[in-house]
């Protein structure tokens, strides 16, 4: 068994703080640490032998800890929500007593600090898990949601006004809702989402990938039969690309990654278990394609971390749920680029969406990955082409209305989104690179022994197409990587709603494979 020791961060933080809290994407370790806490307050110093606290804490005193997971209350009525809050603190009662005068959860709660602090003599600990959970599936369900509102804030309002009897409380949580009390009114909260140096205190760092886990890449890289190197490539692909700060490290999904150097496989592990109704749903309050819209996007930390209630867009819930992540900083604008992190992500979203904006299903999907994947492994791009023509000609007419058909911008967004999501697709067994949804649709496709540079244009022609590589030279930068370069033109007629020709040419020029479509007809 391995440990990634950071409890020299958990330490730093309660030595540096009364009121915390943390936002983080659903499975990313919130909740183990969580319980690092609760044990560490506790005073086990026994289970903490070996790791980088030991060398810290010289005291080890212990606390009352009052421990709630409020994910308990999702999915519940408010007056069932109410119950099982009001058994929470029940548990804690059964060892510090109640006063039956006490009828609200607030009031009851606010007694439980007393006793505890009566009892033992210290300050209590309270650590909230998931604070947000009850609240996250009542987005945009005004009357329900103000009611959840009104009986959690009665709970957090409690935080406040004991802080004297209050050692630390730490709060964990996905999104940011600005009208409860926790934020309003904790103003001595200190919010370390987006504090470079606790970027890494949840999730596994390329560091501990390097070091710790280092023996489980071996394993895995030898259960694939591959390199160490093309080991770790495979892992980043998938699983890297969360960042989390303006310089923070590289973060790992911990749940995703763990779990595939345990099977010895590549699957889409933290999507399958993070995704969730609500999301989906709030999505649905926009127009669908906005989500991949805002793969790439430019915004000030004002616009993507906002409370979700305030958005009129999905950016900040995309953000803060984990399905978008800080790309780049640009600290003389004071500019943050955000995109979707990795492969695992892109695919899930892309498999969810897909259903709903092109009325397709994934098993269509998968068919047209493994149709065009078998076809660019045996150098036919020409095979993968007409696998996407075949798929776009099942395509209901009906996903795009007539008003929308009628106007040039509005069909050309459409096939730049739906050539942008097969090629994304694509991406869960070839590596794909494609520039933009919006705008360039230039498309960069890898394999080990090819390399495909493709230009995509609607209602124009491939010799618009093809010159628009040469002239923004997107083949010049691969020339030198060792694998045969092709380049390839292709135009989308919206008359025909489909792919109607394509021009495939090496990089001197030569003629490979001209397939018109409207000709044959």
């Amino acid at each position: 068994m391995l440990y990634v020791d950071k409890t020299d961060m958990m330490y730093n933080l309660a030595d540096k703080y009364s009121y915390v809290f943390l936002a983080r994407p659903r499975r990313f370790g919130k909740s183990l640490l969580c319980n690092t806490f609760k044990a560490y307050f506790k005073g086990q110093k026994e289970l903490f032998e070996g790791l980088k606290v030991m060398e810290l804490e010289k005291e080890w005193k212990t606390y009352p800890v009052l421990h709630f997971i409020l994910s308990g209350l999702k999915d519940c009525t408010i007056a069932d929500a109410k119950s099982k809050l009001e058994a929470f603190i029940g548990d804690y009662e059964s060892v510090y007593g109640r006063n039956e005068a006490d009828k609200t959860p607030g009031a009851r709660f606010r007694r439980l600090i007393h006793q505890a602090y009566v009892q033992t003599g210290e300050k209590a600990v309270i650590i909230l898990d998931e604070y947000d959970s009850p609240i996250m599936r009542l987005l945009g369900k005004g009357e329900q949601l103000d009611a959840m509102r009104s009986l959690l804030r009665e709970f957090y309002q409690v935080l406040k006004d004991e802080g004297e009897y209050l050692r630390f409380v730490f709060i964990t949580g996905v999104t940011k809702f600005s009208q409860l009390s926790i934020f309003s009114e904790l103003n001595n909260l200190n919010q370390i989402s987006l504090d470079d140096e606790y970027s890494g205190i949840c999730g596994i760092t390329q560091e501990e990938l390097d070091t710790t886990l280092r023996p489980c890449i071996e394993e895995y890289a030898d259960a694939l039969n591959v390199s160490i190197n093309e080991a770790y490539a495979i892992l980043k692909k998938n699983y890297d690309g969360y960042h989390f700060s303006p310089k923070s490290k590289d973060v790992y999904a911990p749940f995703s990654l763990l779990k595939a150097l345990d099977k010895k496989t590549t699957n889409a592990y933290w999507f399958d278990s993070a995704t969730s109704n609500s999301l989906l749903e709030f999505l649905k309050q926009f127009p669908i394609t906005t989500a991949l819209n805002y793969d790439g996007v430019e915004v000030s930390e004002n616009e993507f971390c906002i409370p979700c209630e305030n958005a009129d867009t999905p950016m900040p819930l995309l953000y803060q749920s984990g399905y978008l992540t800080i790309a780049s900083y640009d600290p003389w604008v004071q500019r943050y680029e955000l995109k979707i992190p990795n492969n695992e992500v892109r695919k899930g979203l892309i498999d969810c969406l897909m259903p709903i904006i092109l009325k397709r299903t994934v098993a269509d999907n998968n068919s047209l990955v493994a149709a065009m994947a078998r076809a660019l492994f045996k150098s036919n791009l020409s095979d993968a082409l007409f696998a996407l023509r075949s798929y776009i000609a099942k395509i209901p007419y009906d996903v795009i209305t007539k008003e929308q058909w009628e106007h040039k911008e509005s069909r050309e967004s459409f096939y730049q989104l739906l050539l942008y999501m097969a090629f994304s697709m694509l991406n869960a067994t070839v590596d794909t690179e494609v520039k933009s949804i919006l705008g360039r649709a230039d498309v960069v496709i890898k394999t080990k022994t090819d390399l495909f540079v493709l230009e995509l244009k609607v209602d124009e022609t491939v010799e618009t197409a093809l010159a628009q590589i040469d002239d923004k030279g997107y083949a010049i930068p691969y020339e030198a990587d060792g694998r045969k370069v092709t380049k390839c033109g292709v135009s989308i007629a919206s008359e025909q709603r489909n792919i109607t020709h394509w021009r495939i040419m090496d990089t001197e020029g030569n003629l490979i494979e001209d397939k018109n479509f409207r000709t044959m007809q």
